[in-house]
């Protein structure tokens, strides 16, 4: 559990966390069923959804200096009111049977992402240094909320007005407006003062350090290659003819997978080490593929996304552990900067690829595509340990 004196933000970025994540649940059970429905181009079914994810993947640089400069407030402070835009825009596109305003909408609430994912940082930064794992890890579990609210409210408002996934939306809209409020109660570090910035290194000094590597290694395959199977899988389930209330039983265990294990996992890397925590996580994502490869029933997919969720939350909480250590206070905004920019760049491409993976080659193609990537996380873990190994020679 969080301890007594975890700082009082820590739980708010929590409830943050998990707001956020219950419009992204709600996204991730609908938006590829939306798509497909609303697309002439049936390939292009997860089109939105890569969009809202390279939304985030280009807002992640100009959040993180805005942030530097002004704040994180203010930053999750404007977040909202783009967030709430994108909400407004799905409802006019569901309601007009428009596909090119679905997707404008999905870019909006990529923008609200691409400053949500500081989060995790946020939390780092407000609580001691011997709590960083926790609070991040701790943070990260506010989306246990969200395997529990964002998948209900897909199945029980898509149909509560009499246009399809209208209720949705208006659903999207007050979870922003809830966030708005919790945000206007964080008090949160001010930005670094500028005249820090002599003492930082540049940035290709920062992203040669073998620790900054393999941070973003990890967190950028683990969260790609959860991205690719996750995005393919309701499309899959809709070939096989499963139900959506399936579809929506599936994401939620595969989003109690995700955020569950943090409760634990600041203090499983505590004791026994962000590499090996980081480790088990890839192994429990070729666990889903195995799985995945060998039936096609609702507990095939059911087990696999759920093994696919813990393997998300090892690695990407592992890497976003890691990244904190491979940089000083002055270098953060840049580096957490290019760090979401790559992580959200492989998201993107591998949710769009998921689609037509999935439509052109089918379920097993999608699999068995993730496999090497894994392997290279792998790899770069054993690099990670022989360079640390080796005689010392100074930090790039």
């Amino acid at each position: 559990m969080i301890r007594q004196h975890t700082p009082r933000d820590v739980w708010l970025l929590a409830l943050a966390q998990a707001l956020m994540m219950s419009v992204n649940t709600l996204l991730i059970t609908t938006s590829a069923i939306i798509g497909f429905e609303l697309a002439s181009n049936k390939a292009l079914a997860t089109l939105p959804l890569a969009i809202q994810f390279c939304a985030t993947m280009l807002t992640s640089i100009p959040a993180s200096l805005l942030m530097g400069r002004y704040g994180r407030k203010a930053g999750f402070l404007l977040a909202s009111a783009v967030g709430l835009g994108g909400a407004l825009a799905a409802m006019l596109a569901v309601g007009s049977r428009s596909f090119e305003v679905y997707c404008i909408a999905t870019a909006l609430f990529g923008i609200y992402s691409g400053f949500g994912n500081f989060f995790r940082f946020a939390a780092a930064e407000v609580a001691p240094p011997s709590q960083r794992n926790t609070a991040i890890s701790y943070v990260l579990a506010g989306g246990v909320a969200a395997a529990l609210i964002g998948p209900n409210l897909a199945n029980h408002s898509r149909n509560l007005l009499e246009t399809a996934y209208l209720g949705s939306f208006i659903a999207v809209a007050m979870l922003y407006l809830l966030n708005l409020v919790n945000f206007s109660a964080m008090r949160l570090p001010r930005p670094v003062n500028p005249a820090l910035d002599q003492h930082a290194r540049p940035m290709h000094q920062v992203a040669r350090n073998p620790v900054y590597v393999v941070a973003l290694t990890s967190a950028t395959i683990g969260y790609s290659m959860m991205t690719l199977l996750m995005t393919a899988t309701p499309l899959a389930m809709k070939h096989e003819h499963l139900a959506f209330s399936d579809v929506a039983f599936v994401i939620q265990w595969h989003v109690l997978g995700m955020f569950a294990p943090s409760f634990v996992t600041g203090h499983l890397m505590n004791r026994f080490g962000i590499e090996r925590i980081i480790l088990v996580g890839a192994g429990a994502i070729l666990a889903c593929i195995l799985i995945n490869l060998n039936g096609v029933s609702l507990w095939h997919f059911w087990l696999a996304l759920f093994l696919l969720g813990v393997g998300w939350n090892f690695m990407f909480i592992g890497g976003t552990s890691l990244l904190t250590h491979s940089y000083n206070e002055s270098e953060k905004a840049r580096a957490q900067a290019f760090n979401d920019f790559v992580v959200f760049t492989s998201v993107t491409i591998a949710s769009l690829g998921a689609g037509a993976l999935q439509y052109l080659l089918g379920w097993q193609m999608v699999n068995l595509s993730a496999i090497p990537f894994i392997l290279l996380s792998m790899l770069a873990l054993l690099w990670l340990k022989w360079q640390q190994q080796r005689p010392a020679t100074g930090r790039g």
